[in-house]
């Protein structure tokens, strides 16, 4: 399994849109700016985002994005899932019932079954409020005394 620019730009999109929509809404210039992304490439996932719930997309004037949830209720695994499609490390797991003609012989399988247990685990217990809370005591710890550190885990509340 390998996380595509897709996912991880969609988690930095996320993770900026929560530290200043405190501020309102936020637009996509200012995202791209502050991340170094590309506004296009941005643009080309946050309807899909919009669609399940975790964004609010306001057109016009003073329009932007907004997390529709707070962020300690928005995990890796639910921004992944909407991103990268399948999150399985073989292809023969991601069908249930299993097809693969090898299923019952395959000495691997539980191996890779097993992985795959673990990674959901740890994907959907790591919300991006954690990572945000994350950011502002390593910047503390690096950077005392820095004024983005204690922001960066307080703007996270919706």
């Amino acid at each position: 399994m390998l996380i595509s620019t897709r996912g991880r730009y969609a988690t930095q999109m996320l993770l900026d849109i929560a530290q200043h929509q405190e501020e309102g809404y936020v637009s996509m210039k200012q995202i791209s700016e502050r991340q170094g992304l590309s506004k296009k490439y941005l643009e080309q996932f946050t309807a899909q985002l919009a669609k399940a719930g975790l964004l609010e997309i306001r057109r016009g004037y003073q329009g932007g994005y907004r997390l529709m949830r707070s962020p300690a209720e928005i995990t890796l695994l639910d921004v992944l899932n909407l991103t990268e499609g399948s999150l399985h490390t073989v292809s023969c797991l991601e069908h249930t019932p299993n097809r693969c003609e090898r299923c019952a012989s395959c000495l691997t399988l539980p191996a890779w079954a097993r992985l795959d247990q673990l990674v959901e685990e740890y994907l959907s217990s790591v919300t991006l409020q954690d990572l945000l809370t994350q950011a502002a005591e390593r910047q503390a710890l690096l950077c005392p005394g820095a004024p983005r550190a204690e922001a960066a885990a307080e703007s996270g509340s919706v």
